[in-house]
């Protein structure tokens, strides 16, 4: 069986031999190289052409961001951030990365876990960041995507007559934090909607999420707080390990079981909404691995409102969008670059 190719960098030698000993104990990977800044990931990219790079964002010489950009500019390769970050400017600089087209982040090696119980995390990680397809192309129609036209809850056009909502919900993962920032960017800076989000950014890498996020468009982005209403306008943000949920036209956070192994969970949020708002809610799944959000979608649906989910060309990872489609959850299947012109054309409930 052909082994899993990585390039590991990171410019500490004691972290970067760890690295490469927990991935050698595994049969199914190989350690094709290591790097210890980020020109020299990039000139090992470009000759070896692994199947997966593992990247720390601070180096010298060159960035793990400046690296990031230019594999994905010129030799497109699943990323895996693993990095310590924890100030904001660090953090930012892991956001612009995952913007610029790295797969995932995870944080390094802590004293404080059981033996074992990283070197798993990282071993499952890297497999997963190897499967994502991060090389742009169109693909063929899949059996399944026709039988979903078959069933006729598969429609790629837009719809014409806006819709009066009261809040509007996107649900993102892997490669949110770019869809994130096309969606808001194609809003109107005077969007008069409260729009919630959710992803999947666990700590410590959620923290600052929403300052950064906030920073890159021309809406105000905050993370939603216990007991705050739902104003009326304004893009609020699921903290890192709570659920979100709509009660009353209140937030309410809770450290409930996680849902699909994710907390805060898109579909925790999407249900809280068809419950609270009924037709009045306009929901977006983005890209993403999993399910989560495909049930919330179809209770939204099923409530009267306005559902839609990425389409397989346009997302990093097609995963939970496709679960909404084939549950029959989403109204509506659309290019990122159409959901937030569609999203731009709602007007609030009277």
């Amino acid at each position: 069986m052909k082994r899993l190719r990585v390039l590991v960098v990171e410019d500490s030698l004691t972290v970067r031999q760890k690295l490469v000993e927990i991935l050698g104990s595994d049969g199914t990977i190989e350690v094709v190289a290591q790097a210890e800044d980020g020109k020299q990931a990039i000139e090992l990219c470009n000759t070896l052409r692994p199947d997966v790079v593992t990247l720390d964002m601070m180096m010298p010489v060159m960035s793990g961001l400046a690296a990031t950009e230019c594999i994905m500019a010129y030799c497109p390769t699943p990323i895996l951030v693993v990095s310590s970050s924890v100030n904001r400017g660090e953090l930012f600089k892991t956001y612009e990365a995952l913007a610029a087209g790295a797969v995932e982040v995870m944080d390094k090696p802590r004293c404080d876990e059981a033996d074992g119980a990283w070197e798993s995390r990282f071993l499952s990680m890297v497999k997963l960041v190897a499967r994502v397809k991060v090389i742009t192309h169109l693909r063929g129609r899949t059996t399944a995507a026709i039988s979903l036209r078959q069933r006729g809850s598969y429609l790629p056009a837009a719809p014409s007559a806006a819709q009066a909502c009261r809040v509007v919900a996107l649900g993102a993962s892997t490669g949110g934090p770019s869809a994130l920032v096309a969606v808001l960017r194609a809003l109107p800076a005077d969007f008069p909607l409260p729009v919630l989000i959710v992803i999947h950014i666990a700590e410590p890498f959620g923290t600052a999420f929403a300052e950064w996020l906030d920073g890159q468009t021309s809406h105000t982005v905050r993370m939603a707080q216990h007991g705050q209403s739902v104003g009326a306008r304004g893009v609020y943000l699921a903290p890192p390990n709570h659920h979100l949920v709509v009660h009353q036209n209140r937030f309410e956070l809770n450290n409930a079981a996680p849902r699909h192994s994710c907390r805060p969970s898109v579909d925790v949020l999407f249900e809280s909404l068809a419950c609270e708002y009924a037709g009045s809610v306009a929901a977006c799944v983005l890209t993403g691995m999993g399910v989560d959000g495909a049930r919330g979608l179809l209770a939204i649906r099923q409530a009267g409102g306005l559902t839609i989910a990425q389409d397989e060309a346009s997302c990093v990872v097609y995963g939970m969008p496709r679960e909404a489609a084939l549950l029959g959850a989403a109204r509506h299947v659309l290019a990122l670059s159409e959901i937030g012109a569609l999203l731009g054309t709602l007007k609030p409930t009277a």
